[in-house]
């Protein structure tokens, strides 16, 4: 999810490709290592979610909640949906 995230905010600054290049490979370089793994792990392991689809799916699921939670969050609302309201809107 981070590097997706990190692909966006790149992608929003609108640099030339040859700098957007080299800033998402010195993040990524820098995710990798803040979770313990180097990037022939994750060449595998993305290797592996290319050709098992259904895992990946699996996966998109959790991020796409994970997206979810955090716009959530960040709009200051809870989780839970609104209350209906008593009164029909046009007498509000």
């Amino acid at each position: 999810m981070e590097l997706h995230l990190t692909e966006s905010r790149i992608d929003a600054a609108h640099l030339s490709r040859d700098s957007s290049v080299a800033l998402f490979e010195q993040v990524k370089d820098s995710l990798l290592q803040s979770h313990h793994t180097n990037d022939s792990t994750f060449r595998q392991t993305y290797r592996y979610y290319s050709v098992h689809g259904k895992d990946l799916q699996e996966v998109y699921d959790a991020v796409i909640d994970s997206l979810n939670l955090r716009g959530v969050r960040l709009r200051g609302k809870s989780a839970k949906p609104a209350e209906p309201r008593s009164e029909p809107e046009h007498l509000l």
